[in-house]
């Protein structure tokens, strides 16, 4: 078992060690899903989330083992990497990886709870939130933060945005970290990846207006592609889940 704390969270250690020991029997179940589970634990006088990734299959095994990173570490990385440029995230307390003597098995990533007014997908869904205009603002300039600082979140998707306010100001932290770049991007590059958020046009109206203003930019030629790139992602996501579909009723 390889086993990496950060350097401020090392007084629960011993605590959180016991706790990924008994991660299967112990916690509160807050996600669960086919790939990955997520459980909160209170460790002293703070909670914590533990993200527990699944054995991948036999290629990745192999992969993870010797030549790539594993999603628990690069998750650990990237949360210090976000706050290093003054990027929310919940703070990275630990990561776990379990490998045998020749493949990777299960890990995990330990992180402080962040309990949230609103996640982004709250706005898709509610326009009755007190300033929705102005939060989805907000949330745009702190997209052009992230792409200022040449980093591309892959998973830019409405849940993995968790949103605080704070005083007058609202603030915004990523989570589901594992998939990112840090890269110059193309305007192409950063306008893409608002693509995943949502298919809801008078959204995509206001993060153009309000990201075509950060850039510098013609506000239709952003909204033009904004539109453009979340409608063939919408496009592709529902074939996708088609395909699923009949997939499944073909099985049984």
């Amino acid at each position: 078992m390889k086993i990496v704390f950060s350097e401020t969270s090392k007084a629960h250690k011993s605590e959180i060690i016991n706790i990924i020991k008994d991660f299967e029997v112990k916690g509160e179940n807050i996600y669960g899903g086919s790939r990955n589970t997520i459980k909160t634990y209170d460790v002293g006088d703070i909670v914590i989330n533990v993200k527990s990734f699944k054995i991948p299959n036999l290629i990745n095994q192999l992969a993870y083992r010797y030549f790539r990173k594993s999603k628990a570490r690069r998750s650990f990385e990237y949360a210090q990497k976000l706050q290093e440029l003054d990027l929310g995230t919940p703070d990275p307390i630990a990561y776990f990886e379990y490998p045998s003597a020749s493949l990777f098995k299960e890990s995990f990533y330990v992180s402080e709870h962040l309990k949230a007014d609103y996640t982004f997908r709250d706005l898709t869904h509610n326009f009755d939130i007190p300033n929705h205009e102005e939060i989805v603002r907000a949330f745009t300039r702190f997209t052009f933060q992230l792409h200022e600082n040449q980093v591309l979140f892959l998973d830019h998707s409405p849940g993995n945005t968790l949103i605080k306010k704070e005083g007058e100001n609202y603030k915004f932290y990523l989570v589901d970290l594992n998939r990112m770049e840090f890269k110059p991007l193309s305007f192409k590059d950063r306008i893409k990846n608002f693509a995943r958020l949502t298919d809801k046009q008078s959204i995509i109206e206001t993060m153009s207006d309000e990201y075509a203003q950060c850039l510098g930019e013609d506000y239709l030629k952003v909204y033009q592609m904004m539109w453009s790139e979340t409608q063939q992602f919408q496009q592709k996501f529902h074939r996708k889940r088609k395909l699923k579909k009949k997939v499944k009723f073909w099985k049984k």
